[in-house]
């Protein structure tokens, strides 16, 4: 081989790696482009993308990619598939939800069930996850959560009948019902040595 015939070889050599960067960059291309072109490849990137960040519930996954432009049809055939494999469980987010919600946040039945049906969980699935939550834990919750206030002297300078509404109305925000939130507050007060004879008028049960 001639000095000139290597030194040609070699340039040829030298520019090998670039081209097949470059050979790769372009198939990368071209491969985005394909999936840019397939709505259903599409909804399922944007889906797995959601679904990276935190569990979602079928309909909030149907709401997300409505949003992006993803057509009614592919969307639910996608949504469909996902949840044949085990992606999507309306069931298992609800049975979480509200072990979370209840044990963490403090959170009564009918504010789980609520929550849940505005995230598109529907009545039967929202209705079994709720009742995990026993009607003697949901009172034990509640309270726990008028000592904690009381604890932090919620009551402090105040006169009976507004601790009265201040802790009864946090149990209404955490969804407690308003017999077993009074009960429960009265109870509480007592306990805490603020026996009056307001206590008695509080409307319960």
């Amino acid at each position: 081989m001639t000095s000139r015939s290597a030194a040609r070889a070699g340039r040829r050599s030298a520019r090998t790696p670039q081209v097949e960067q470059a050979r790769s960059e372009q198939d990368s291309g071209e491969r985005a482009g394909a999936e840019a072109d397939d709505p259903r490849a599409r909804a399922r990137q944007i889906c797995l993308q959601l679904l990276t960040t935190k569990a979602r519930t079928r309909a909030e996954l149907a709401i997300a990619l409505a949003r992006r432009g993803i057509d009614e049809d592919t969307a639910r055939d996608v949504l469909t598939r996902f949840s044949e494999v085990g992606l999507i469980d309306d069931t298992a987010f609800a049975e979480s939800f509200v072990q979370s919600g209840h044990t963490y946040r403090g959170l009564g039945r009918r504010a789980l069930a609520a929550q849940l049906r505005r995230r598109g969980v529907d009545e039967q699935t929202t209705d079994t996850a709720v009742a995990a939550v026993d009607p003697h834990a949901e009172e034990d919750m509640a309270r726990a959560l008028v000592r904690r206030r009381l604890g932090g002297g919620a009551s402090g300078g105040t006169d009976e009948v507004t601790t009265i509404r201040k802790l009864v109305g946090m149990l209404a925000r955490r969804g407690y019902p308003e017999g077993l939130s009074y009960r429960v507050v009265r109870d509480e007060l007592r306990a805490a040595g603020r026996d009056s004879d307001k206590l008695d008028d509080i409307g319960i049960d």
